[in-house]
C-alpha cells in the first residue's frame, strides 16, 4: 500500500519556483496523508495560524508537493 507526504515549501520571492526545494525553502512544513487529495486541503488554515501568514504573498510564496512514499 502507498502512503503520501503532502509538503509545503516557503520560499522567497526570488527564488524562483522550480528551485524552491527543502534545502532552499525558508520553512518546510510535512505531514503523512492517506491519499493525493489530503495533499490539497488544509494548508491554507495551518499556514495561518502561523508568523508565516504576514509574509505570504509579499515577501515570499508558497509551494505544494505530494510525494508517495511505501510503507
Amino acid at each position: 500500500m502507498n502512503a503520501f507526504i503532502a509538503v509545503v515549501l516557503v520560499c522567497a520571492n526570488g527564488i524562483p519556483q522550480d528551485a524552491c526545494t527543502d534545502d532552499k525553502a525558508s520553512e518546510v512544513r510535512k505531514v503523512r496523508v492517506a491519499n493525493e487529495l489530503g495533499c490539497t486541503s488544509g494548508w491554507q488554515e495551518i499556514i495561518a495560524r502561523t508568523d508565516l501568514r504576514d509574509e505570504i504573498g509579499k515577501t515570499s510564496y508558497l509551494k505544494t508537493e505530494c510525494r508517495r512514499v511505501k510503507e
